[in-house]
């Protein structure tokens, strides 16, 4: 009788799921299925097939554990979901599995086995269970709002209550915002619209409601939050077609859609740097995922390497031994990582005397005009403020290459869920000018980020304010980069080598 079977590791998140997810205390009340079932539907969630590399096992992760179908679908049994399984998976893989029982055991293993690889992946045990199961399996299904009428209606009373006079030109449906283009009969009504901002969330039953003013005199539009049901995730698939080109950016990276669903997407090496903010669980890590996600899908190693240091060791083990790395696998210990950035200020200081003796500006002039040019660096640090808790020592070459670095073709992305004067010192800000701030709890933390407020008004899960240099702030809802993506990215960057 075939079976569904599992890894060391398989086994390892099995047991993690149940006793630090679901808290079971009783292997025989809460059998170790539930979590096969959980992880089946997450990995049908994804609209490519799981790999075949999921039906084999290796000598550093060996076959472990078996599950008849009478534990994973119920065969036989009062609750029987067999043929439903068989069903789901006929239309999934566009086959007759109710002819092919082994290839239905061998789709069901693949989806059971990616399922358990994406809970390892993206969730971590010091957050709650519950509410990651109903981010990733019910808060990413879309539907069309039922009340916009209604809504409309309600916005346009709640602005007559507060003595405005206003008229709705457009309504624009985005992924999590009701967008309102509305005209102001008088200029001088936008600041009475500011003042009673709250009465009108208030009215609405909605928060967050935020206002940006339009290019037309006198038009503001109003964006006001969907509820969390109607939400549209922003999928990799619809915003990685829109990464820039080498020939228009020399970094090109794609974030994810403005407030109407436009992509949003932008060149790394004229940012130059970036600081990335924004506490736990606001979608910081699926940010820096898409980041260099973007650029291993632009580049090759002769074109750009990625240093990056994970103090945490939670977050960049899938991009290890990459040829696109600086290092031969990401920085996990923190002297490494100042002994690395080091010697990345001295690899900065060679490539500038090498730009004056060959008469350029910047690594760009030369990499036009000589073969023999260095790659871009890419510096990316997921926690700052854990590593310069570890080594505080390691800011000094950071502003070394905060201030520098650019001509030279090395840039920084520095993360962290700690947004504070002491992670973000005056030093660094001054130097990196290019901002993504994330949900924080302050608006002072939103100040240490932006200079400005409004990332405590964000709306969680990779909501997001961009301020590029020399650029209004604008607002993006990132994409929703997941393992799959995140592992179809290392495996064109493996391929193209």
């Amino acid at each position: 009788m075939a079976k569904i079977a599992t890894s060391t590791n398989d086994e390892v998140i099995i047991k993690q799921i149940l006793n630090k997810g679901l808290l079971s205390t009783d292997e025989k009340r809460d059998p170790k299925w539930i979590s096969l079932r959980l992880a089946l539907a997450l990995s049908l969630r994804h609209k490519s097939m799981p790999e075949e590399t999921f039906d084999h096992f290796t000598a550093s992760d060996p076959r472990k554990g078996e599950y008849a179908l009478q534990q994973v679908s119920g065969e036989g049994a009062d609750h029987d979901y067999t043929d439903a399984y068989r069903a789901i998976l006929s239309v999934y893989h566009d086959t007759d599995l109710f002819a092919d029982h082994d290839g239905f055991v061998r789709y069901l293993q693949r989806h059971i086995r990616r399922g358990l690889a994406e809970i390892e992946r993206s969730w971590r045990d010091s957050h709650d269970f519950h509410e990651y199961l109903f981010q990733e399996l019910f808060s990413r299904t879309s539907s069309n709002t039922p009340s916009v009428i209604d809504l409309t209606s309600a916005l346009l009373a709640a602005l007559h209550e507060n003595g405005i006079d206003a008229d709705i030109r457009t309504i624009h449906d985005g992924p999590r915002l009701q967008s309102y283009e509305t005209v102001l009969t008088d200029a001088t009504q936008l600041r009475t619209l500011q003042r009673a901002r709250e009465n009108i969330e208030f009215a609405l039953a909605r928060d967050a409601i935020t206002l940006q003013s339009g290019i037309e005199p006198r038009r503001v539009d109003i964006q006001v939050p969907k509820p969390r049901t109607n939400w549209r995730t922003v999928t990799w698939s619809e915003v990685s077609p829109h990464l820039p080109t080498t020939d228009v950016a020399q970094l090109g990276v794609a974030l994810g859609v403005d407030p109407l669903g436009i992509p949003v997407s932008f060149d790394l090496a004229s940012a130059p740097h970036l600081l990335v903010g924004g506490t736990t669980g606001s979608g910081k890590s699926v940010c820096l995922h898409a980041l260099i996600s973007s650029l291993l899908l632009g580049h090759g190693p002769q074109s750009m390497r990625l240093c990056l240091i994970d103090p945490k060791q939670l977050e960049f083990a899938a991009y290890a031994a990459l040829p696109d790395l600086w290092s031969d696998e990401p920085l996990v210990d923190a002297s490494t990582a100042l002994d690395a950035l080091l010697t990345l200020v001295s690899e900065m200081e060679q490539r500038e005397a090498a730009l004056a003796r060959l008469g350029y500006k910047q690594l760009t002039e030369w990499r036009r005009q000589q073969r023999d040019a260095p790659p871009y660096l890419v510096i990316v640090v997921e926690e700052l403020a854990d590593l310069l808790m570890q080594r505080p020592e390691v800011e000094v070459p950071l502003v070394r290459l905060a201030q520098k670095g650019r001509a030279s073709g090395i840039h920084l992305i520095l993360a962290t869920q700690r947004p504070d004067s002491a992670t973000f010192s005056g030093l660094l800000r001054s130097n990196i000018p290019s901002r993504i701030a994330l949900t924080v709890q302050k608006a002072a933390e939103s100040r240490i980020i932006l200079d400005e407020t409004g990332a405590e008004h964000l709306l969680g899960q990779g909501d997001m304010l961009l301020k590029l240099v020399g650029q209004d702030v604008r607002r993006v809802h990132g994409a929703a980069i997941t393992s799959v993506d995140i592992d179809a990215a290392i495996r064109t960057a493996r391929n193209r080598n």
